[in-house]
């Protein structure tokens, strides 16, 4: 199921890969192969055997063990984007088999002209623009989760988990696995061997049957996804119409015992006094343990000590000025991300990075029969809180521990339905947050769904903190609901919302920044193919929403057209227009813009895109009408198989009616290279520069701010827990002097850091 999170269909690289192609297209049942240029016709979803070996498999790119020299397992058959389930025009071969311990598949992707394909080394998860081919396991067979295994020409690997129930693809979940892949003179081959102590399957003494879809990017003018079922456009899952994989018997996760110990440590030299020089700093190291325990193939407990969060690559850089709301930071962290999918809700109740400085975590996630359970227990040292408003939300922290606790129970129903129920809490010394929900997920026919989620929350906050931030001063409540009805089919889109968040809602251990509103929404967009012409999809829609605070202020109302579609070069576009109006602070202020975002790929070395909008805002430091510029370019260099540059740049600006009010740059450069499939070394470096007209402003501001970050760092990836990482980062600031000039960029601070890990598995 789509459900739409809203209109702007704005997205960088990353967005146009792997399964969004699938998902883009929908989902169909199998069909009879089809003729060169002519659409399948539906029949019964096919069933591929395989067989066990007792061969030995050298994971080396080159297929001359014994189980690859038979007929294949199956073959690719359909090219299902841009065209619809047409015969490709390449051929691809995919063999699978097992063994005791792990499932391998080797493929075979002819290309009649090699020179064209395009693979280079990257880090682990980044190779989406490549060629690359891979299999997705429904290794439930439930039709709502499935582990995503892809690899390109050169080995580098990608793995996913697919949440059908949100339809969230995550990259940042990791496996352990091998993979090695080559270019030959036909085209490429490449294999891949995954332990089954890396899968999550169920217990079952017989043959298992396991949904399975395999695919291939075939990335040129256009960007073709070559599937091994056909996909009906509009169906509302994907994994429902998979084909199915039958013949692993036999197998378990072994003991499936990994431990992750971690050694951390870091230096920071500043200066003791303000414009002092700079001093060395003290070491501070940290050991951390990690252990996870397959308690059975489809049970996983995990268990850390001082567990390593550090963060060693940069955030990417945010504009965060003149805006409402807090900024969403994603999770990055290996502990959280074990079995992540499970607490996933569309109202967000669970974003993990508010447990901020745990001493200690427990984790429970698995699944038996219909029925997934996850539970994550954390004592956390520092308490991080979202204060959330109608109008604007405010960050706040609490020197005091806190005990993080999330339970999660899902159930699967008939249809690809589910319903669950969840519980969050965060009880420290002066303080606690309570949270209980139910979700409920009902798909039908293949084009229609409703989605309904209910939560309450109980909180109380210290006196002094709810005296500075104007929060009841004793235990109070609320609730929030969102219910969600969309039909899909082929042609079109339809979508209704109604959204309704308390005054009192707070959930801490979420990312909920607005309350106080009840919004009705509605979206309509008609699709049109043009397969073989020069744009392949143009879609046209539009949404109109109504959002209310519970004393009645309206908050904003809007109308939105636009259009979006794919072209040529691998381009895809999207335009709009937007009018309404908001409210805040008292006034009510017209709402009218314009946006435009556009990507394209002209080369195989050259990405670019731009992200921009015009029109009315408002000075929220001011409360006064303003009109903003905003435009964001960016573009990415591949320069052999080795160097990568990508260059981003925000820029934005501000006009009241007596002037311009600020000009805010950030400036984000990332230069890496990618020594093997292993090891890079990246610099990061990231400026950014705010220039206010300060007498234009209510309160004294800077009329000028910069800051200046950079970041070297080495990394050596074995596995994704198996790494060695060093690096090097530092902090440059202008601050206004007394005459009013903002000085030189002088050194703030500088960190030495090293970090190793190492995956112990028995």
């Amino acid at each position: 199921m789509t459900d739409s999170q809203g209109p702007r269909r704005r997205r960088g690289a990353a967005a146009t890969t792997t399964l969004a192609l699938a998902l883009l297209a929908g989902a169909g049942p199998a069909a009879a192969e089809p003729r060169q240029g002519e659409p399948a016709a539906p029949a019964a979803r096919p069933t591929y055997q395989i067989h066990r070996t007792d061969a030995a498999i050298a994971v080396d790119g080159r297929l001359d063990e014994a189980p690859w020299q038979g007929q294949p397992t199956f073959e690719l058959a359909y090219e299902t984007w841009p065209s619809e389930n047409v015969k490709p025009q390449v051929e691809t071969r995919f063999w699978m088999t097992y063994d005791a311990e792990k499932l391998y598949v080797a493929v075979e992707a002819l290309d009649p002209q090699p020179g064209a394909i395009r693979a280079r080394l990257s880090d682990r998860d980044s190779a989406f623009q490549d060629d690359f081919v891979g299999v997705v396991l429904d290794t439930f067979n439930d039709e709502n989760r499935a582990f995503e295994f892809f690899i390109n020409p050169l080995g580098v690997q990608m793995d996913l988990l697919q949440n059908e129930v949100t339809s969230n693809e995550d990259d940042s979940w990791d496996a352990i696995w091998t993979s090695s892949g080559r270019v030959t003179e036909k085209g490429y081959v490449v294999e891949l061997a995954v332990p089954f102590s890396s899968l999550r399957f169920p217990r079952a003494d017989g043959v298992q049957t396991w949904g399975i879809d395999a695919l291939r990017i075939h990335p040129r003018d256009q960007r073709r996804r070559i599937g091994l079922v056909p996909q009906l456009r509009g169906v509302n899952c994907y994994l429902c119409q998979g084909a199915k994989l039958v013949g692993i018997e036999g197998v378990t996760p072994g003991r499936n015992i990994e431990l992750d110990p971690t050694l951390t440590a870091g230096r920071t030299d500043a200066p003791q006094t303000a414009g002092g020089a700079i001093e060395e700093g003290d070491v501070d190291s940290d050991l951390g343990l990690t252990a996870r325990w397959g308690i059975t193939p489809n049970m996983i407990f995990t268990g850390a000590l001082n567990p390593d969060f550090s963060q060693v690559e940069a955030d990417a850089a945010q504009l965060d000025v003149n805006t409402q709301f807090a900024l969403f930071l994603p999770e990055k962290r290996p502990f959280f991300l074990e079995g992540a999918d499970l607490f996933e809700t569309r109202v967000q109740a669970v974003h993990s990075r508010n447990i901020a400085d745990p001493e200690w975590g427990l984790k429970l996630t698995g699944k038996e029969g219909k029925n997934a359970v996850g539970l994550v227990v954390a004592q956390d040292r520092l308490s991080n809180i979202l204060i959330p408003g109608a109008q604007s939300s405010a960050l706040t922290s609490l020197d005091e521990e806190n005990t993080s606790t999330i339970l999660r129970y899902r159930r699967d129903l008939s249809g690809a339905s589910t319903i669950g129920v969840l519980y969050t809490g965060r009880e420290g010394d002066s303080y606690h947050n309570r949270v209980a929900g139910v979700d409920a997920l009902f798909r039908w026919k293949g084009t229609e769904a409703v989605r309904i989620e209910l939560l309450g929350a109980q909180t109380e906050y210290p006196l002094a903190l709810a005296r500075d931030f104007g929060q009841p001063a004793d235990t109070f409540d609320d609730y929030g609901v969102r219910a969600v009805y969309q039909h899909t089919d082929r042609d079109k889109m339809i979508y209704f919302l109604h959204q309704e968040m308390g005054d009192g809602l707070r959930v801490d251990l979420g990312f909920i920044p607005q309350v106080d509103f009840r919004r009705e929404q509605a979206i309509f967009e008609k699709y049109f193919y043009n397969e073989g012409g020069r744009f392949s999809r143009i879609n046209f829609g539009g949404q109109f929403s109504d959002a209310w605070d519970h004393d009645g202020h309206r908050l904003r109302r809007l109308g939105e057209v636009w259009t979006w579609g794919n072209g040529p070069y691998q381009s895809f576009f999207n335009s709009g227009i937007g009018t309404g109006d908001r409210y805040f602070n008292g006034r009510t202020f017209d709402d009218k813009y314009l946006w435009f975002y556009g990507e394209v790929r002209p080369t195989s070395w050259l990405f670019m895109a731009v992200d921009s909008s015009i029109g009315d805002t408002v000075d929220f430091a001011n409360t006064r009408a303003a009109e903003q510029v905003f435009v964001k370019p960016s573009f990415r260099f591949d320069v052999g198989k080795h160097l990568r540059l990508q260059l981003a740049h925000n820029w934005q600006r501000l006009d009241v009616e007596d002037g311009e009010l600020f000009t805010a740059n950030i400036s984000d450069l990332r230069l890496t290279w990618q020594f093997n499939v292993r090891t890079f070394v990246r610099l990061v470096t990231q400026y950014r520069d705010v220039e206010r007209n300060a007498p234009l402003y209510l309160e004294r501001v800077d009329p000028e701010s910069r800051h200046l970050f950079n970041q070297l760092l080495f990394s050596y990836k074995l596995n994704p827990q198996t790494v060695l990482f060093l690096g090097y980062s530092d902090n440059h600031f202008g601050e206004p002097s007394l005459n009013g000039q903002t000085t030189d960029l002088t050194q703030a601070d500088r960190t030495l850091f090293f970090k190793v890990g190492y995956a112990l598995i028995f």
